[in-house]
């Protein structure tokens, strides 16, 4: 019996590297499951479209697929436009099975991969010693999405024993670069930015951008191709699968 293929569903970006990193987390995926047909693909922006990748699978004779959005945080994406991409495609293939997982998340592992990052930043620009750090993400116009990001800031600052604030690249305050000021009005010098992203693009640039002209010391790459992501979507596949076995 073939095993239900792997979708990851990223966002997409006009941004080439967005599409690259993301490609290089599902070749590291791959790598750690040889054994399944896994495959990227976009909701909008970057190539393949969802709808396409789906057609492939079913030509190669895959009826069951498992999708996992490669989503942060749980907003309009992960419960609109996800839904509505995998309803127009059961529609257009009947009898095909297809299983959609909770998105990739906040998962405290990955608060891990955050410190790797920031650690590369801080050697860059030879920094020691940090008075506070701010976390900075998407942001959404949902509120319990920022909620989500502001919870994981705390866990975060708790971990390094530093105050910590949640910053956003759009839709909800505070910026970064208000996040790093309001740190330095306090007298606090040290100012380093991690970014909650998962690929580089226009919102995690302009973040650093606003965070560097504010006085950050270092602000750190988004997450990228990392094992620990990687380890985190096969994790997701494997409860989508089962979910897809008949009771």
């Amino acid at each position: 019996m073939t095993a239900p293929a792997l979708i990851t569903l990223a966002h997409g970006s006009r941004d080439p590297r967005s599409a690259a990193t993301i490609k290089a987390l599902v070749a590291e995926t791959r790598a750690m499951r040889p054994d399944l047909r896994i495959e990227a693909a976009f909701l909008e922006l970057s190539r393949p479209a969802f709808g396409n990748v789906v057609d492939r699978l079913v030509k190669a004779g895959f009826d069951e697929i498992v999708v996992v959005p490669l989503l942060l945080s749980e907003a309009y994406h992960a419960k609109i436009d996800v839904p509505s991409q995998i309803a127009e495609a059961t529609e257009r293939h009947p009898g095909l099975q297809i299983r959609m997982t909770g998105i990739l998340g906040l998962e405290p592992t990955f608060l891990d991969v955050l410190d790797r990052r920031l650690r590369d930043a801080l050697s860059a620009a030879r920094v020691r010693e940090l008075d506070a750090l701010v976390l900075a993400a998407a942001g959404s116009s949902d509120p319990l999405a920022n909620q989500a990001i502001g919870r994981l800031a705390r866990v975060w600052g708790a971990r390094h024993k530093l105050p910590v604030t949640a910053a956003f690249a759009s839709a909800a305050p505070p910026a970064t670069g208000e996040a790093v000021r309001a740190f330095r009005a306090e007298g606090r010098r040290h100012v380093a930015v991690a970014s909650m992203f998962l690929a580089p693009g226009f919102l995690p640039d302009r973040a650093a951008e606003l965070a560097l002209e504010a006085g950050a010391v270092a602000v750190s790459e988004p997450l990228g191709a990392d094992p620990e992501l990687a380890r985190t979507i096969l994790a997701r596949y494997a409860v989508g699968a089962v979910e897809l076995v008949p009771v």
